[in-house]
């Protein structure tokens, strides 16, 4: 069989066709592929590129925050009462009060324990919250003072309440009803 001229021509038409389409499907089709991946991993890293900022603006704002923090709990731990402080600090009240003239009617110390935060492990520090109510006869500038003295200690104290009333039986002195907090530490 002899080909023609014209069928050797279709034979090689179909043959520079079948490598084309082999090309095409087997290397470019696949390398498309590769490359429209590559292009998606590129979008998400850029992604992350631009988020990478405000993550770095966030991690220093935290940093800051804890240092922040640090310091604040070393100034606190520094102010809280522990042991025999409460003691020293009972006996500072009542030499401040005996040196401005006031009385002191009574003094009732209670304790609440502060539960540990949730989430919290290692050691625990015991922390006890003392509330004192006091009632004591003073004159108003006497009672400022007082208070004054109170804040300048060098421990932390709040005053959670002040009530004061004036009465018949104890002029020229006012009744007064102060609640105190502290902290202490139990070690």
């Amino acid at each position: 069989m002899v080909l023609k001229s014209r069928e050797k021509i279709l034979i090689v038409l179909i043959m520079i066709a079948i490598a084309f389409w082999a090309f095409d499907r087997f290397y470019y089709t696949a390398q498309s592929r590769q490359i429209s991946k590559l292009k998606e991993e590129v979008k998400a890293a850029d992604l992350k590129l631009d988020q990478s900022p405000l993550i770095t603006k966030g991690v220093k704002t935290v940093e800051a925050e804890v240092v922040q923090l640090e310091r604040k709990l070393k100034e606190l731990s520094e102010r809280t009462l522990r042991g025999e402080e409460f003691r020293a600090f009972l006996r500072h009240l009542a030499k401040e009060s005996d040196s401005l003239q006031m009385k002191i009617i009574s003094l009732t110390p209670e304790e609440e324990k502060l539960p540990l935060p949730e989430g919290k492990k290692g050691v625990p520090v015991q922390y006890k919250r003392i509330t004192i109510q006091m009632i004591l006869h003073a004159t108003y500038p006497k009672l400022v003072t007082y208070l004054k003295d109170i804040q300048g200690l060098p421990f932390l104290v709040h005053v959670e309440s002040l009530q004061i009333e004036k009465k018949e039986e104890v002029l020229p002195f006012l009744r007064v009803t102060l609640w105190l907090t502290m902290n202490v530490i139990s070690l």
